[in-house]
């Protein structure tokens, strides 16, 4: 084998090399992209049921409270003890879920993960590549 077989044939793989790594970056753009896509559509779908849900629930809710407070009323507690009490027990179940709900919302939870992970992947193999 001569020297200018050797050469030819090393600058033909580095410069494979360098197009399938371009190849594999845009690859993973598009992936990337495309799974943020995705979590967006899936957050913004979430947030209007959420919302609907939200404003039904809200109407049943002061019905259901207005009643209890009248029944606790006829039961002999007294009006404003009655809704004293019912108001700090919905108060104190609205924190509990408020701050449920904002742990799920995190913004850790709408990373693109498996982008991350393939991303990783390929560096590692590069990486192998190289050596």
């Amino acid at each position: 084998m001569s020297n200018d077989q050797d050469s030819r044939s090393l600058a033909t793989l580095v410069s494979d090399l360098a197009q399938q790594v371009t190849t594999l970056l845009q690859t993973e753009a598009m992936l990337l992209r495309t799974e943020m896509s995705e979590k967006a559509s899936k957050a913004g779908a979430g947030a209007v049921e959420v919302l609907g849900g939200a404003i039904c629930l809200l109407a049943g809710l002061i019905i259901l409270l207005q009643a209890l407070v009248i029944a606790l009323a006829k039961a002999g507690l007294g009006a404003g003890w009655s809704s004293l009490l019912v108001g700090l027990v919905v108060g104190m179940l609205g924190v509990i879920l408020l701050r449920s709900g904002k742990a799920t919302m995190a913004p850790s939870e709408l990373t693109p993960d498996r982008t991350q992970d393939q991303l990783k992947r390929d560096a590692r193999v590069i990486k192998e590549q190289i050596r």
